[in-house]
């Protein structure tokens, strides 16, 4: 079936989220040149929603644009991640405090869950990298602040474009697992500055581990 069947929304999201998640499965790796005539036979569609999709993951940082050379998956250096990481501290931490201040009993015991759910899945990195990912984008959710959700996203997409996931470093899930602790314990205390703290050296700690 090609790609061009699929298409309840516009066909260029479709095909930029097919290629999204060829990059952050690796089958196109960083650095790569993205060939545009191969890509679009094999989904069944014309050049046109292609470059529109290309147009989209190059605003999200995820494809670099080259002049009369194409479209490349981008490639980070340790800057990048230094830059990203300092953000992602910055965005998350405001967010943790928000929750600290006001969640409700109901939102605590989700994010319960979750945390519940990442201390089982400690011998699966797949696995705990995306409940990791799903508690912290409840805790922007539970902001209702679309800007704040948004920037924190494609941060996050950079973030995934690194060889030097920090979670792949030894021991780096237990530490991991540590500091949600600490930023749980900041929750249900209703502590928004230990929650901002707790959050600043999560990431903190995620940046010298993938260093």
């Amino acid at each position: 079936m090609s790609i061009a069947t699929l298409a309840p929304r516009a066909l260029y999201e479709e095909v930029a989220e097919a290629l999204r998640q060829r990059i952050f499965s690796d089958q196109l790796a960083p650095g790569s040149w993205i060939d545009e005539t191969k890509i679009a036979e094999e989904f069944g569609i014309s050049r046109t929603p292609l470059r529109e999709a290309l147009k989209v993951l190059a605003a999200e940082g995820l494809v670099t644009m080259r002049v009369r050379r194409g479209a490349w998956v981008t490639e980070v250096t340790q800057e990048d991640m230094r830059q990203v990481y300092h953000l992602l501290a910055l965005l998350e931490s405001d967010a943790a405090a928000w929750v600290a201040e006001f969640a409700s009993p109901a939102l605590l015991k989700e994010l319960h869950g979750l945390h519940a759910e990442l201390a089982a899945a400690t011998l699966d990195r797949k696995k705990f990298f995306g409940i990791n990912e799903q508690f912290h984008m409840r805790i922007l959710e539970a902001t209702q602040n679309k800007w704040l959700f948004q920037m924190v996203q494609d941060l996050r997409r950079v973030m995934k474009l690194s060889r030097h996931n920090s979670l792949l470093k030894s021991g780096r899930i237990a530490d991991s697992l540590a500091e949600h602790e600490v930023i749980m314990a900041a929750f249900d205390a209703h502590d928004p500055e230990a929650a901002r703290r707790a959050m600043q050296t999560h990431f903190e700690q995620g940046l010298n581990a993938a260093g």
